[in-house]
C-alpha cells in the first residue's frame, strides 16, 4: 500500500477501541459511531488512493483486503444493531486490524493500467458485492467459533444464520455481475474457469448451510461445524485458487498481484 497506510490504519484503530470503550462504559450511540467511524477513515484513503491510481483500488489481492477492513466494520454494526451482540464488533475490529496489518507488512506494487477486461461498468459492483458477501459470511464463521469455544449465554447461530441469508444473497448477485461481465469481457456467461468453478462452489456450500438449518434447526453443532468448513472453501476461493496450478491459464490471472 501507498505511505499513507499506517496513519489511516492507526486512526481506524484508535476508533475502534475509543468506540468500544464507550459502547461498555455506557455511552452505546457514542461508541457505535466512533467504530463506525473507522469505515469511513478507510474509505477516504481508498478514495485518495483512487485518485492517485486513476482507477478503481479493486484490481490485486491487497486492494480486495483493503476494502474488506473497510466494510466489515460496517457489516458488525449492522450486526450489533439488530441483535444487540458485541462480539461482531470485536470480531470485526480484530480482523480489519489483521488485513490492514498484512497489507502494509506486505505493500502492493501498484500501477495505474487496467488491462482492457477490468474496463468494464460491471468491475466495480462485481467486487464491492463479493467483499460485502465475505463479510458477513466470516462472520457467520467466528460466531461459530464462539458457539464451540466461547459457551456464550445466548446462542450466537441464529444471528449467523441472518448473515448467511445476507451473504449468500451478495454472493447471487456476484455470480450474476460476472456473468454479465463475463459476456460483455470475453462473450460467454460462464466458461468454468477456476475462479468461476470455486465461486460457485462457495455458493453451493452455503446454500447447502441454509438447507441444513431449514430441514434441522435444532442441530446446532452439526451447523457450527458447517460454517467452519465452509469458511475454509470461503478462503480457497478467494485467496487459494490464485496458487493452484490451473490458475495459470486462469482469465483473472490479474487478481494474482500481492
Amino acid at each position: 500500500m501507498t505511505p499513507w497506510l499506517p496513519g489511516y490504519a492507526a486512526a481506524a484503530a484508535i476508533l475502534w477501541i475509543a468506540g468500544l470503550v464507550l459502547l461498555r462504559g455506557g455511552r452505546p450511540r457514542f461508541g457505535l459511531a466512533l467504530y463506525f467511524g473507522s469505515s469511513l477513515v478507510l474509505a477516504g484513503y481508498a478514495g485518495l488512493l483512487w485518485l492517485q491510481l486513476e482507477r478503481p483500488p479493486l484490481r490485486t489481492l491487497g486492494e480486495t483486503r483493503l476494502w474488506y477492513a473497510i466494510l466489515l466494520p460496517a457489516v458488525s454494526c449492522v450486526l450489533h444493531l439488530r441483535w444487540k451482540m458485541v462480539w461482531p464488533l470485536l470480531y470485526g475490529a480484530a480482523m480489519s486490524g489483521i488485513f490492514l496489518g498484512i497489507n502494509i507488512a506486505r505493500p502492493d506494487a501498484f500501477d495505474r493500467t487496467l488491462m482492457p477486461a477490468l474496463r468494464s461498468p460491471w468491475f466495480v459492483p462485481h467486487v464491492i458485492v463479493y467483499i460485502l458477501a465475505y463479510a458477513f459470511l466470516t462472520a457467520s464463521a467466528f460466531g461459530a467459533v464462539r458457539w464451540f469455544f466461547g459457551k456464550p449465554a445466548t446462542s450466537p447461530l441464529p444471528a449467523c444464520d441472518r448473515a448467511v441469508w445476507i451473504g449468500i444473497s451478495f454472493l447471487t448477485m456476484g455470480l450474476l455481475f460476472g456473468a454479465l461481465w463475463a459476456k460483455e469481457a470475453w462473450g460467454h456467461y460462464w466458461t468454468w474457469d477456476p475462479k468461476e468453478t470455486w465461486a460457485f462452489l462457495t455458493w453451493a456450500v452455503y446454500l447447502g448451510y441454509i438447507h441444513l438449518r431449514l430441514r434441522h434447526p435444532t442441530a446446532n453443532k452439526p451447523a457450527a461445524a458447517f460454517l467452519l468448513a465452509a469458511v475454509l472453501v470461503l478462503g480457497i476461493c478467494w485467496f487459494g485458487v490464485n496458487y493452484l496450478p490451473s490458475a495459470k491459464m486462469s482469465v483473472h490471472t490479474y487478481s494474482t498481484q500481492e
